[in-house]
């Protein structure tokens, strides 16, 4: 594989990895490595800053902006740095006419092309996905029906 289908798949993974972060319950993680990839790509010159774009949800209803960063033919917003404010044209309102290319990848194939090119090392234990209980709800009360010892009715004679 050249480098150019390898950059083309790792934006595609970057891809995956941001559009099921943005309906995950806990995407914490998956914006982790999605930042830690394009921070990665932009040290060896792979990615490029096009400039910033204020947000379309804007933090705590303060207007803050976002940096976007060109990976192969696909688009991605990360956090900027204070350099990024001095050194990078402000492109105003988010610009629709940056649409990524649909793309199909399994959001496991794209953590381990993630994961394979920062090098790290996968916890098989941690790797499992958590089954979230029905009763996660803190308004769960679980049922007494059953369980509990009634006195028995007594006929009066």
């Amino acid at each position: 594989m050249n480098e150019s289908e390898q950059l083309d798949d790792l934006a595609k993974a970057i891809y995956t990895v941001n559009r099921h972060a943005k309906t995950a319950p806990d995407p914490k993680h998956l914006y982790y490595i999605k930042k830690a990839t394009i921070n990665e790509l932009l040290k060896k010159n792979l990615a490029k800053k096009v400039g910033l774009h204020f947000s379309k949800h804007p933090k705590y209803s303060n207007q803050h902006s976002t940096l976007l960063v060109q990976v192969a033919n696909y688009y991605f917003h990360v956090p900027p740095t204070k350099d990024d404010f001095k050194e990078l044209q402000h492109l105003g309102e988010l610009d629709e006419s940056y649409r990524n290319p649909q793309t199909k990848m399994s959001l496991s194939e794209a953590k381990k092309i993630i994961y394979s090119y920062l090098n790290w090392k996968v916890n098989k234990s941690s790797q499992k996905t958590k089954r979230v209980s029905k009763r996660s709800s803190p308004y769960y009360t679980p049922s007494s029906l059953g369980k509990m010892n009634w006195a028995k009715k007594t006929h009066r004679h």
